[in-house]
């Protein structure tokens, strides 16, 4: 019994297996069929027409960027969510109260052997600052004007964009309601504008070299105006202002060749940086302004009089660039030749600052320039490294007490300053 019931299963079986071996042979594929579905090669000529291809430029220019940022991440896996790093943490609360270095921006190639001339954030895309170099006189067949633009928001070493041109880059900005755009001044006089979307490096626009647009370095590019009615806003130390169209740079709309009130305010030396308060709040100090300059001096002035309410001399060498805090109404930063970058709170202190860092290498500092947020700033430097430091919150953030505090530090300044005019008045009677 047993072995009739085994061959049943045997005999069972059998035909199963037939069945499977018929389907096998079924599915086979005969090398022709296969030679017939395998894609043809391309031939030489059809590889380098796709290769220069403007859809292929841009489609490997925005892979290349995206796989540099994947590579550059290396985030902590170890990091503890538990609270016992907080620990090994000293000094947090004054900690609160000063810089620390955040990271640096430079390249071998583009930035080596030039000096830093400017320095904007996007006002569109937080993470995005645009430095402009100028020329590198041991490299005369690179160009003598390089823009690089540098994201924070990634670990990648290399530039987001890089741009150039045939003049020095005097001043450089983005395009305020255009995110796609760059503009830059030249040393020439020119102004260029190059466009992000495009994957060329060379301008898209420029001006002409002519009498009727600028002839002298332009030092001051800026987008003025609103989303459906703005101008481009240039300065060239001729004295001459011009505003533009960015959609004809042909000729400018207007120019202006003297102050229209015919204020005039005077410094010591040569002015380096001058920078307007913006910071909003409840009491306006719009008319505050300070400038810098080759006195060793930091100047606080008011519109609303000809000389300067008062002067920071706590500097030791050229004070190259300062700029207002974007959200404290009292803080703003200074960089000099020294290679120092100092925080200065009028609230806490006149005489010193409240906040100092030295770059490594003590090299000069041209440019300074906050984000928007208030927590950042970067500082570039002669060597063509741009520095960014983070600001602790308790110096950055503005409590609400901050206006009212500012108003009277500038009541009890002006009050000084009137009581050694008139102390110098009864001297020289």
């Amino acid at each position: 019994l047993l072995l009739f019931s085994t061959e049943e299963e045997e005999d069972e079986e059998l035909p199963v297996a037939k069945s499977d071996l018929q389907s096998d042979e079924q599915e086979e594929v005969t090398p022709q069929e296969m030679q017939q579905d395998h894609p043809r090669e391309l031939t030489e000529e059809e590889k380098q027409q796709i290769i220069h291809s403007e859809d292929f430029l841009i489609f490997f220019d925005r892979s290349i960027r995206v796989m540099e940022r994947a590579l550059a991440e290396d985030s902590d896996i170890f990091f503890d969510y538990s609270g016992r790093d907080m620990e090994d943490r000293e000094g947090d609360t004054q900690a609160g109260l000063n810089m620390s270095f955040n990271r640096q921006f430079y390249d071998e190639q583009w930035s080596k052997h030039r000096v830093v001339t400017c320095l904007d954030w996007s006002p569109q895309y937080s993470e995005l600052l645009v430095a402009s170099y100028n020329t590198n006189e041991d490299a005369p067949h690179e160009p003598d004007g390089v823009v690089l633009v540098w994201n924070m928001k990634f670990k990648r070493t290399t530039p987001e964009y890089i741009f150039h041109c045939q003049s020095s880059v005097m001043s450089v900005g983005f395009a305020q309601f255009h995110p796609n755009l760059v503009v830059g001044g030249t040393y020439s006089g020119q102004i260029v504008l190059w466009d992000n979307r495009s994957h060329r490096r060379t301008p898209v626009q420029r001006t002409p070299l002519s009498a009727a647009a600028h002839t002298h370095p332009v030092y001051c590019v800026n987008v003025v105006g609103t989303q459906n009615a703005n101008n481009l806003i240039t300065v060239s130390t001729d004295g001459k202002m011009c505003s533009w169209s960015l959609d004809m740079l042909s000729q400018p709309q207007k120019q202006l060749i003297k102050w229209m009130d015919g204020r005039i305010y005077n410094a010591t030396g040569p002015v380096t940086g001058i920078s307007c308060h913006n910071a909003v709040g409840p009491i306006d100090f719009s008319h505050l302004f300070t400038t810098s300059s080759f006195d060793w001096t930091v100047k606080l002035w008011s519109t609303k009089h000809n000389k300067p309410l008062y002067s920071f001399e706590d500097n030791a060498d050229y004070v190259y660039d300062v700029m207002w805090s974007p959200v404290h109404p009292a803080l703003f930063a200074t960089v000099d030749g020294m290679g120092h970058l100092d925080l200065w709170n009028l609230n806490n202190d006149t005489e010193v600052p409240s906040a100092s860092v030295t770059v490594e290498g003590s090299c000069a500092l041209n440019r300074v320039r906050w984000a928007s947020g208030g927590r950042e700033v970067a500082a570039g430097d002669s060597e063509g490294r741009v520095w960014i430091y983070d600001v602790g919150e308790q110096l950055a953030v503005p409590h609400s007490d901050d206006w009212n505090q500012l108003a009277r530090v500038l009541v009890e300044i002006r009050a000084n300053a009137d009581g050694e005019e008139e102390g110098a008045v009864e001297m020289t009677g």
